[in-house]
């Protein structure tokens, strides 16, 4: 009952907070971190090998905010560090053409001539809220834990990647986890 209260809060509470804009980091600065994407095809086999929490960006080629997260909060090292070292990072484009393949259930764009036209995968992921950017949590046996809509800076995103990946979510709630948390990001 707890847990199941702690995600519909985090759900409800996460995509109201104010995008707080941070100056982009360049890539050829010191800081400069890459995040290990894979596809989701990628994750899902090496998760079954070694299981770790799995991280999915759903974005889309024509969001703004989903491009902004690529330039100022996956460039951040914190971030980019955690991210490689807790869970497999996927990059799943929601209007993507190609055909996605898992334990042989297959996901299709049903209408990838049209415009905006939405990926079964990720509409699954979604459980058909469509909004971008978005990030998806699965834990590590593959199972949807939940998703969070919207624009995150670095200081934002650090605590819901650690709730997750150290297990709190499990026995802590979301207020109390993060009020408790100090971060390594800065403003």
């Amino acid at each position: 009952h707890n847990l199941f209260l702690s995600l519909i809060t985090l759900w409800v509470l996460l995509p109201s907070l104010p995008a707080i804009g941070q100056l982009p980091l360049k890539p050829d600065t010191a800081a400069f971190r890459e995040i290990q994407w894979m596809t989701f095809e990628e994750a899902y086999e090496r998760n079954k090998q070694e299981p770790r929490f799995v991280f999915i960006d759903v974005y889309t080629d024509w969001c703004g905010w989903c491009k902004r997260m690529d330039v100022t909060t996956f460039v951040h090292p914190v971030i980019a560090d955690y991210l490689n070292q807790h869970f497999y990072a996927v990059k799943l484009n929601a209007e993507q053409k190609d055909t996605i393949v898992i334990d042989g259930m297959t996901f299709v764009n049903p209408h990838p001539e049209t415009r905006r036209s939405s990926h079964q995968l990720a509409i699954e992921l979604l459980r058909g809220k469509m909004s971008y950017p978005s990030y998806v949590f699965l834990n590590p046996k593959n199972q949807l834990l939940t998703a969070i809509a919207g624009y995150q800076p670095a200081k934002e995103l650090e605590p819901i990647l650690h709730y997750f990946a150290e297990e709190a979510y499990l026995q802590t709630q979301w207020e109390a986890f993060r009020s408790d948390f100090q971060g390594k990001t800065e403003e």
